[in-house]
């Protein structure tokens, strides 16, 4: 269940630095929480489903490191982007 390409490229020009950035941090964070949002939805219809479950952990992993990697490079940067994508921390 990847994302449909109008969402994936909608996301990629919202959190964009420039024209074709799409491997910035702050995409790939976004791309990763819609993702992560798609997959939860899934979950709460097919709760038995273990093997998206992986996948879902493993993406939350994913943006975790990322997240962290921004925090300590650009603060101002994480803490925007935090706000914009509705994430707790």
């Amino acid at each position: 269940m990847p994302l449909d390409k109008a969402t994936k490229s909608q996301i990629i020009k919202d959190y964009a630095r420039e024209d074709g950035d799409t491997g910035s941090p702050e995409v790939q964070i976004a791309l990763l929480s819609a993702r992560i949002t798609q997959l939860t939805d899934h979950l709460k219809v097919h709760s038995h489903d273990e093997h998206s479950r992986r996948g879902l952990l493993k993406l939350v992993g994913q943006r975790r490191r990322h997240l962290k990697y921004i925090a300590r490079k650009k603060p101002d940067v994480y803490h925007d982007l935090l706000q914009r994508l509705g994430l707790r921390r």
